[in-house]
């Protein structure tokens, strides 16, 4: 993103960037081959690759790395890696076995034993004319592969303090309450919150992703009336007359060693579109809140990019009005290496030095110190990220484009994040969400399709279990999306290559998902969604 930066003589801008070596030649070596814009796939498949860990012992790279906690959160993406893995070879191994009259039961039981369930019965029954549709249960076995992992539960603890200290409450000392990121739905940032930013959960009110990051303004005023409603009752997170303000982060991203074909879909990989027009949109945001409500409400925004090659962000800081710009921003991988030979607190105290020069204010100046301080957590917290790719991944991923295993639509999660997981696409119907939806099913024509896997989707909805039927319409919600996605996308279904399957979950307990069959809720989607649950 240093195409970004404009700040003559910035630390920021004091070296080029060894992970963007024009020829492509980075850390990890020349890149794979292509076809079109899209990568062939490498020897080894993403899903199957596991990271090795250096000794906890060896330290990192820079003075601010975080060992310890890159580790768990190695763990965490080697659990999620293999929990798809060898889902291909047991397709495999099913296609081979899979005629004679008790195929049905050798391949139920290569799925208990090697995949740790059973599929629907009735899905085994085949013929010579009609055989078992593979592609279906490939479909289902990620899936399961899903719910598994949302039922472990991953320890997101370890971003909730920050140098000994309590990180919600130091980013609540710096003035802000709540915060609202917004990035584009690229499986590349699926891991924004645990991995690139590391912003504790408890403070992160919203994540909603969209195609591009183009979000909606009202539905964004809306969730900031919501905070904002139940700081005045309840005073949650805070008391509405604490001086503190919701901050709201548009994220873009851009890829450093290919940015004419691995960049934003949604953008024509042109990232600096992508950042103006997030830009705009979170303007329109701030606007209309201000304007809207009037009477001293404000809001708050940060616009960050980021290279999914290499995680390392590009904060574009506001003036001491608030007000962002394109042009004054710090690419976090020259930050990185312009503080590598430092001291620990010396190199946190450039940080801070350099975000107050780039600003445009003094050091010790009250009015932005807020925002300065935040800003330059987000760039510390990165640099452990930055060391994280430099120890697992050579320093910049190997899969530069699109590996993703699923498409997620309806609302969203948080509790299982990883670079590449999914695309999220992130609606209440097809007709909002439906550049969204076309980008992402444009991204699995060339992810799954072209080599000869299907297209899961996975739709979605949270409901509270204290809330009589709500749980039913969560259900009647997610069956009505999906039969709208069925409709839009027909020539997939009926050629047996884009596979929907619906669940709910209670938001309020963070329980399991729930997986909704179609005629247990067939009467509820067609009425107006009130009915209890059956039985």
């Amino acid at each position: 993103m240093t195409n970004l930066l404009k700040n003559t003589g910035s630390m920021a801008a004091a070296a080029p960037n060894p992970l963007r070596a024009s020829a492509g030649h980075g850390p990890a070596g020349p890149r794979p081959g292509r076809v079109g814009s899209f990568p062939v796939a490498a020897p080894i498949a993403p899903a199957t690759r596991v990271a090795q860990p250096r000794p906890l012992s060896s330290g990192g790279d820079h003075p601010l790395h975080d060992t310890r906690h890159n580790r768990r959160l190695l763990d965490q993406e080697n659990r999620i890696r293999q929990a798809f893995a060898g889902i291909e070879a047991v397709m495999a191994d099913i296609a081979a076995g899979i005629t004679g009259e008790d195929a049905a039961d050798r391949i139920q039981a290569i799925a208990k034993s090697r995949l740790g369930f059973a599929f629907p019965s009735e899905w085994l029954r085949g013929s010579w004319s009609r055989p078992v549709n593979l592609r279906r249960l490939y479909a289902f076995s990620v899936f399961k592969a899903f719910e598994r992992l949302v039922a472990h539960r991953f320890d997101r603890a370890h971003a909730e303090c920050a140098d000994g200290e309590s990180a919600p409450e130091l980013i609540r000392k710096w003035g802000f309450h709540a915060i609202d990121i917004t990035p584009c739905a690229d499986g590349r940032l699926a891991g924004v919150v645990d991995f690139i930013l590391r912003v504790p959960p408890t403070v992160v009110t919203s994540r909603r992703s969209f195609a591009g990051a183009m979000f909606d303004v009202e539905e964004s005023v809306q969730d900031w009336a919501d905070v904002e409603l139940r700081r005045h009752r309840d005073g949650l997170p805070n008391p509405a007359d604490e001086p503190t303000r919701y901050l709201k982060i548009g994220v873009y991203h851009g890829s450093g060693s290919d940015p004419s074909h691995e960049g934003c879909a949604a953008h024509g990989s042109d990232e600096r579109q992508a950042a103006q027009a997030l830009l705009d949109r979170l303007n329109a945001f701030r606007d209309a809140v201000e304007t809207s409500y009037g009477g001293g409400a404000t809001v708050a925004t940060l616009l960050v990019g980021v290279d999914t090659d290499t995680d390392a962000i590009t904060v574009h800081l506001p003036d001491a009005s608030g007000r962002l710009s394109l042009d004054r921003a710090i690419d976090n991988a020259a930050l990185y290496r312009a503080t590598q030979g430092l001291e620990r607190e010396a190199a946190k105290d450039a940080i801070r030095a350099e975000v107050a020069r780039v600003t445009g204010v003094a050091e010790d100046d009250a009015a932005t110190e807020g925002m300065r301080w935040f800003a330059a957590y987000l760039l510390k917290n990165n640099m452990a990220q930055i060391d994280y790719v430099r120890a697992y991944h050579d320093g910049r991923y190997p899969d530069l484009g699109h590996t993703e295993r699923f498409i997620t639509v309806g609302d969203g999660f948080d509790g299982v994040q990883m670079r590449n997981l999914s695309y999220q696409a992130q609606m209440a119907t097809v007709e909002e969400g439906a550049a969204d939806m076309d980008v992402g099913i444009k991204v699995f024509r060339a992810v799954n399709l072209a080599r000869g896997l299907p297209i899961p989707v996975f739709v979605q909805f949270h409901y509270n279990g204290g809330v009589p039927g709500a749980r039913d319409r969560a259900a009647a919600r997610g069956l009505r999306l999906e039969r709208a996605i069925r409709a839009r996308y027909a020539d997939l279904v009926n050629q047996e290559w884009l596979y929907t399957f619906v669940s709910v979950r209670d938001q309020a307990s963070a329980g399991d998902l729930e997986m909704i069959e179609g005629a247990e809720f067939a009467a509820a989607g067609e009425r107006s969604c009130g009915c209890e649950k059956k039985g």
